[in-house]
């Protein structure tokens, strides 16, 4: 079992390395070709991508996966059912926005960036469009052929991008018909980003082969969005405790001070990606099976074991990026002009640590129906995200952000490991977890602040921790081996 767990989660692992990989490739051949307020549209516009993605799926893809392990319910409905309601709000929003798309521009203070606002408009459509097809796909355990979906279209996204701002620019009589033009600027990387999604689309709609409007029943949508409009919520709130804060800068700070700071915090925040990735592989590739199993009598002791290897592996993660941070930081970043916000980036990654630990614990209410739960917990993360931000970004700028985001997330990790342990108890080895975390944060710190430009002193403490671990985790080590 673990063996199939694991090795899913690392194909989707893969697929999720080379679909972040390659937007953390272009982040540099931004940074490098515009300076922070140049770049700002770039962070701007897909900071508010989470939350307009949030209402066009509105929790369907997590209640695909609930609905799923019902016997009773044709695959066909609720394909269909799923698909239908993600669908016509797509074309709503498409539509709508596309007929208000200046009201829009001039509501978000970029009146000038219409252009950008209608390919975005396109973009987050289609993706949406391609949600349940790919949770098809992972339902049934095909995990090569949802990653072939993801990688294509990654792949396109970047070779175009660095075709529109590297190659192009060279060339003053243009290439095929196509010239470089300056006034588009970064809304090359737009451009890009929708011939993915095209390309996306296309490739998992053959699973639409189980669609059909006569199959829609209303009677199963209501119980569906009865169980999915919290998860929609919950969704929300934390996309602003993840993105918004770009939002709050542009609208707490000076106008010129607040593309300079939008651009250099959203570059330095690339680097957490390295985090974010493993987070959703580990997603893709259990969440599945955290559905499929609930109803097995043992699956409290799976889901802490699985637990252990999380935290394990994002420590590992995190010391290993911060013993190194400064000159993988200056190689990444490319234009000194973004130097400056090095120093918050060991935050920004603690809290996107955080944040994983939560999304697993917050398996508990998932499982028991009580999804309204997860809606509570994040409306308290993005209550004192929004408190944190007004009050301190006009003094401490992005720093406040960072330090917001932090904050949130240990604060809604916290609640809901108390919650889930009254509610729906599950027995974490809390103990040897926050021992972990305690000594991932102190190497981490020490290496950073005292040590960041020894390469060898961060590096063995890097391998002391290593051994640790290992020596620490080898009845679990063994136990996995001889299981698989």
């Amino acid at each position: 079992m673990y063996k199939k767990l694991l090795g899913q989660t690392a194909v989707y692992g893969l697929s999720s390395v080379l679909v972040r990989i390659f937007p953390f490739l272009i982040a540099p051949i931004v940074t490098k070709a515009f300076g922070p307020t140049a770049s700002s549209p770039f962070v701007d516009w897909y900071s508010v991508a989470g939350v307009i993605t949030v209402f066009l799926t509105h929790g369907m893809e997590t209640s695909f996966f609930r609905f799923a392990q019902e016997g009773d319910i044709d695959k066909k409905t609720l394909i269909s059912t799923c698909s239908l309601s993600v669908l016509t709000t797509g074309f709503i929003y498409l539509i709508l926005g596309y007929v208000f798309r200046q009201d829009l521009a001039n509501a978000f203070e970029t009146p000038d960036q219409v252009n950008y606002l209608v390919i975005f408009l396109f973009i987050l459509s289609f993706d949406a469009f391609a949600t349940i097809p790919s949770a098809v796909l992972r339902l049934e355990g095909k995990p090569l052929q949802y990653t072939l979906s993801k990688v294509i279209g990654s792949v396109a996204y970047f070779s175009l991008s660095y075709f529109f701002i590297k190659i192009l620019p060279q060339f003053p009589n243009g290439i095929l018909g196509l010239k470089y033009n300056p006034e588009i600027g970064v809304g090359y990387v737009f451009i890009a980003n929708l011939i993915q999604s095209i390309i996306t689309l296309a490739i998992v709609g053959k699973e639409f082969v189980n669609f059909s409007f006569r199959k829609f029943d209303f009677k199963l949508w209501k119980r569906i969005m009865n169980y999915s409009w919290p998860v929609m919520i919950a969704g929300l709130a934390g996309i602003i405790n993840q993105t918004l804060d770009r939002q709050f800068l542009k609208y707490l700070l000076p106008k010129d001070e607040a593309k300079h700071q939008i651009g250099v915090y959203g570059a330095v925040y690339k680097i957490a990606t390295f985090i974010t990735v493993f987070r959703q592989a580990y997603q893709l590739g259990i969440e599945p099976y955290f559905f499929s199993s609930f109803k097995d009598k043992n699956n409290h002791k799976t889901y802490a074991v699985l637990m252990d290897i999380f935290v394990i592996c994002n420590c590992l993660i995190y010391v290993g990026l911060m013993v190194n941070l400064q000159w993988i930081s200056e190689r990444y970043l490319k234009n000194p002009l973004y130097f400056e916000g090095i120093e918050i980036i060991p935050f920004v990654m603690l809290g996107a640590l955080f944040l994983g630990i939560y999304l697993n614990l917050s398996i508990w209410y998932k499982l028991s129906d009580k999804t309204r739960v997860g809606l509570y917990i994040s409306i308290i993360g993005a209550a004192i995200t929004i408190f944190i931000n007004f009050t301190f970004i006009p003094k401490y700028g992005y720093w406040a952000s960072a330090f917001a985001a932090l904050i949130t997330y240990t604060s809604m990790m916290v609640i809901s490991y108390i919650w889930g342990r009254i509610s729906y108890p599950i027995h974490y080895n809390v103990k040897k977890i926050a021992v972990y975390l305690v000594l991932s944060v102190a190497i981490s710190m020490i290496s950073f602040y005292y040590f960041r430009d020894n390469f060898f002193i961060g590096n063995s403490l890097y391998g002391l921790f290593i051994a640790f671990l290992c020596y620490n985790e080898l009845p679990m080590i063994n136990r996995i081996l001889r299981r698989s």
